[in-house]
């Protein structure tokens, strides 16, 4: 079955961690055998392997964090300012590109793009390349508001304001607060341009106050249910509430910490004994929550989130790469989801949103 996954760190993976994502997951982990950083020999994405999963849509991020000393989060540092944050994600679109002159990735920049990149894929699912929408996390490569249309020319269809800690525009994750004043003319600026807003990561207040002043369409990319797993990264029964509402998508991500309340963060070692407390079963347990809530099928999704500065250490424990996304749709049907609601979460609920959020083309 098609994927659209609504949250991948593709260019970061390839850039920060030097990963050549067209070799396959195993030569990946065998090229990082002598690393002891955290996710090192535990990748779950390529090139190759996001085709053997049936990702043929993803959005692509770029991303780069601005240093603010006062505000940050411990294991989250950032660049010393938004220049070179700026300069960083400039290169990690670079690397989209490369990518896409080689065959590899299409960007996707409008409706009628994103039909036609459909109807490819479902043709020829082996030879279409990857189809991309550009995305950013944490709005800092953003350098001025004024800056978004430079941006949008350059492919960007969807920002979320905040990453951890405090970014120029607003507060997120581990941070209480709200938008700044930037941030509201940062919103104004995406409004203007039909962009999408992704709300993950906002702090609550930011959320609310971004929800009231946004008009435009917005998502969650990659967001889990605080019913099930306590803490400010996850969102609310009311604020998935109010997504639904506003005709928006939630992304289930399959971040270990985000899937079993209590995780501790710590080394390797704690991390794998907590993993195989997690199973694949808690991500449809937030998909059939967000489900069970809002009283359809319409409002969950996909934003797997792997790779996103961890490894299989971090992901439940009967996964081991992006391929076992496609063990969702059996654990959905066991569950008594019809067919027609395991293929919108699994991709038609993205699709639906992006072909109303993008420009007709």
């Amino acid at each position: 079955m098609l994927i659209f996954d609504a949250h991948l760190d593709l260019a970061m993976n390839a850039i920060d961690w030097n990963r050549n994502l067209r070799l396959e997951v195993a030569e990946l982990r065998r090229r990082e055998a002598d690393l002891a950083k955290k996710g090192a020999q535990r990748a779950t994405i390529s090139l190759p392997e996001m085709r053997r999963a049936r990702v043929g849509l993803c959005l692509a991020t770029v991303l780069d964090r601005t240093s603010r000393p006062e505000t940050d989060v411990p294991g989250f540092p950032g660049s010393a300012c938004q220049e070179i944050s700026y300069a960083k994600a400039q290169g990690q679109l670079a690397y989209y590109r490369a990518l896409e002159r080689g065959g590899a990735m299409r960007q996707i920049t409008d409706a009628a793009a994103l039909d036609a990149h459909l109807a490819a894929w479902q043709n020829d699912p082996d030879g279409t390349p990857l189809g991309y929408i550009l995305a950013m996390e944490g709005a800092d490569p953003i350098v001025e508001p004024d800056q978004v249309g430079l941006w949008y020319e350059r492919g960007l269809r969807a920002v979320g304001p905040a990453h951890y800690g405090v970014s120029r525009y607003a507060h997120g994750t581990s941070r209480p607060g709200g938008l700044s004043d930037d941030g509201r003319a940062l919103l104004r600026e995406m409004d203007a341009l039909g962009m999408v807003l992704d709300l993950s990561h906002l702090a609550d207040d930011a959320f609310w106050q971004a929800l009231e002043l946004y008009q435009g369409p917005i998502m969650a990319s990659h967001n889990n249910c605080r019913a099930l797993v306590p803490g400010d990264r996850q969102y609310s029964d009311d604020q998935i509430r109010a997504i639904a509402q506003r005709g928006g998508t939630i992304g289930v991500a399959l971040d270990a910490w985000m899937l079993l309340p209590g995780w501790v963060r710590g080394g390797l070692e704690q991390s794998l004994l907590q993993r195989e407390r997690v199973t694949m079963q808690a991500v449809a347990d937030h998909i059939d929550h967000i489900c069970q809530l809002t009283g359809s099928h319409d409002h969950a999704a996909i934003g797997s989130d792997l790779d996103g500065g961890y490894g299989t250490e971090q992901c439940p424990r009967d996964l081991d790469t992006i391929a076992d996304l496609q063990r969702i749709p059996e654990l959905l049907d066991a569950r008594g989801y019809a067919a027609e609601s395991i293929v919108a979460i699994m991709h038609g609920n993205w699709l639906r949103l992006f072909r109303a959020a993008l420009p007709a083309g």
